[in-house]
């Protein structure tokens, strides 16, 4: 069994003295420290005598008790002396953290970095943004330099394996929608343009949109935090030194990948959440499952489904774009990687967010809303 650092208090002459014992070392001074701290009153003497070990903790603390309680330290051995001189020496009244500025002060000072990190970050994807497309250029021109294989291994990744999940979210968003507009519609008997709603809903806008958010939460994160990763260990740095193109080799392949996947991903998506939609106007409105799939094909334009496979490219391109940017921005340590995986979803679905609305403007003035 361990000894642990210990004290005890005794009354000479009416005054209080403390005698410390045992190893006073950081890892036995744990229930000293903080019985010392409470202790009240004032001390005359503390006796180091009974001290059997003693490291600059131990001397910190004994020198920290005297200060706060007045005592006098007596019995301490040539070590200790020397080391509660040293820890003295170094004390200091100034503050740990600088003064707080005013607030006029901070909020012109945290704008202003605000903006500049804007158009440093602008700059950095315009650089990036630039990279790519000369990758691009030279794979074209050289095309045994693609890696098809990563390609079809990203494509599974960003695709397949997020079927499950997509469709399950997708199937029961068409359920919502189909009821939440279904008890609206009541009210004015026209509950039967239930199969409208959701079927436009689906295919021009939520289907597209909600795989985004996904796919961005998802295989957004997973760009950034597996090349975030590499960059932390310098196999990316390993790659540039034996000649291989980091843009070539990790950015291209995910960024095809989510271009190629987001389409197909959207449009399994809208058809969920019709059948959804479907499967619960069965039991809310009558409506029969398979005449809701019919009336699908009468009331929804197929300009619908043109609209929601033009936006999903886009927002796969956007979606790979952040998650590749923040990955190789990734320096320093690991922290750094939780901190720009978050930054690549968050920017990945803003951006996302923000095109949609475009498109919407868009397809508005050019006769398709």
């Amino acid at each position: 069994m361990r000894q642990e650092a210990e004290f005890t208090t005794r009354e000479d002459d009416g005054a209080t003295t403390v005698a410390l014992g045992g190893p006073l070392i950081v890892a036995r001074i744990g229930a000293l420290d903080r019985a010392l701290r409470a202790l009240a009153g004032p001390v005359r003497t503390l006796d180091l005598s009974g001290v059997t070990a003693i490291d600059t903790v131990g001397a910190w603390v004994a020198w920290r008790t005297a200060r706060d309680t007045g005592a006098e330290i007596v019995g301490a051995s040539d070590e200790a002396r020397r080391l509660i001189e040293a820890v003295s020496a170094s004390s200091t009244e100034t503050p740990i953290a600088a003064p707080r500025p005013e607030l006029i002060e901070r909020v012109p000072e945290a704008v202003g970095a605000l903006v500049s990190g804007i158009g440093q970050g602008a700059v950095g994807v315009i650089g990036f943004l630039g990279q790519i497309i000369l990758a691009i250029g030279q794979t074209i021109a050289q095309p045994r330099r693609f890696r098809a294989r990563s390609l079809v291994r990203q494509a599974e990744l960003v695709g397949v394996s997020a079927l499950g999940i997509i469709g399950l979210m997708s199937f029961l968003v068409g359920i919502v929608i189909a009821q939440q507009g279904a008890v609206q519609l009541q009210q004015f008997g026209a509950e039967v343009y239930t199969v409208n709603l959701t079927g436009r809903l689906a295919m021009r806008e939520l289907g597209v949109l909600m795989t985004a958010i996904m796919v961005a939460g998802r295989s957004g994160s997973a760009f950034a935090a597996q090349i975030g990763t590499m960059k932390l260990t310098e196999e990316v740095d390993a790659m540039r030194t034996i000649g291989v193109s980091p843009i070539e080799a990790l950015v291209l392949p995910r960024i095809f990948a989510a271009v190629l996947m987001m389409p197909l991903l959207g449009f399994y998506a809208a058809v969920l959440a019709i059948i959804g939609g479907a499967f619960i106007s069965d039991f809310v409105l009558g409506i029969p499952f398979v005449s809701f799939l019919l009336r699908i094909q009468e009331v929804v334009p197929l300009r619908d489904l043109w609209v929601g496979l033009v936006k999903a490219p886009f927002f796969g391109l956007i979606i790979a774009l952040c998650g590749c940017y923040q990955g190789m921005n990734v320096r320093a340590n690991a922290e750094e990687v939780g901190l720009k995986t978050t930054m690549a979803v968050v920017q990945a679905i803003f951006m996302v967010i923000v095109l949609d609305a475009f498109f919407a403007v868009f397809f508005t003035k050019v006769g398709w809303g």
